[in-house]
């Protein structure tokens, strides 16, 4: 989905919302996250991720993308510095003895940077990825460019990196939600505050950090609730809000998500949301 949709997440600048950051961790992990596994795997599917790849995951988050790489046979690295809450709950899902009877592979998570993840005894990484969709906040991408120019030199040369943004405006339902709560008559500006998406986010991204783009894919994901009230906590979880958070009361922020979501709402409860994802794949020169 900080979203962020979804920040797999980078901060807002400034003050921290007042959250109950546990509970929206498992918000992610539980309602939103399955969101963008269409993204992951076409992602994977292109890039014929299997035994031989060895992937570092980018703002890995509670794990999922992840997960399905390692059912393909991959061996994965995630690295986190935004959610030590969602880290814990990747810790969980993923590793031998994490406190779930469903841990299923290994894995290695690091909590901090991409230089965290080093390993000076292990080969260099074959695919990188930041899966955290950029381009739909003003200035969500401002911290992306320097972490996929740490995670390069990790990589060998020629690997894939995988980014990946918003879709046109026009084709993203959530779109005109960010609009209605973080749009430019709401106090969150600057940081924060929706943006369009423009055609050249992730290329310009990528060109910062030094990479060579080298193809590019849309994949339409879906945003699907079974209630109103999932919907609002899943929204939320992605952090997408935090400036609205930061800015105003819980309570306040709920009810006009709500009102926002209610045109998505369709006759049996459920919250339909049809999205457009982009990925570029750039090259490490």
């Amino acid at each position: 989905m900080t979203p962020t949709l979804v920040r797999q997440h980078q901060p807002h600048a400034g003050a921290r919302p007042r959250v109950d950051l546990r509970a929206r961790a498992r918000d992610w992990s539980e309602i939103q996250e399955r969101m963008l596994v269409p993204l992951y795997e076409a992602v994977y599917e292109r890039l014929d991720v299997g035994p031989p790849t060895r992937l570092l995951g980018l703002g890995c988050g509670s794990g999922l993308a992840l997960l399905l790489a390692s059912s393909r046979g991959a061996a994965v690295t995630g690295v986190d510095g935004s959610s030590p809450e969602r880290l814990d709950l990747a810790r969980q899902r993923l590793l031998p003895g994490g406190g779930s009877t469903h841990a299923r592979v290994a894995a290695r998570l690091v909590e901090g940077t991409p230089g965290d993840a080093a390993d000076p005894q292990s080969p260099p990484y074959t695919l990188v990825t930041a899966f955290e969709p950029v381009g739909g906040l003003a200035g969500d991408a401002e911290g992306l460019g320097e972490l996929l120019a740490a995670a390069a030199p990790l990589a060998e040369r020629g690997a894939p990196v995988v980014l990946t943004g918003w879709g046109p405006p026009e084709r993203c339902a959530t779109a005109g939600v960010l609009r209605a709560v973080l749009g430019p008559d709401d106090p969150p500006r600057g940081a924060g505050g929706w943006r369009p998406a423009l055609r050249d986010d992730l290329e310009e991204v990528a060109q910062r950090a030094g990479l060579r783009p080298d193809g590019s894919g849309r994949v339409s994901c879906a945003f699907g609730y079974a209630d109103l009230d999932s919907a609002v906590r899943g929204m939320l979880s992605t952090g997408l809000f935090d400036a609205a958070l930061t800015a105003a009361d819980r309570e306040q922020v709920d009810k006009e998500l709500a009102e926002a979501l209610h045109a998505h709402r369709r006759v049996d409860g459920t919250v339909w949301m049809p999205n457009v994802f982009r990925y570029l794949i750039a090259r490490v020169s």
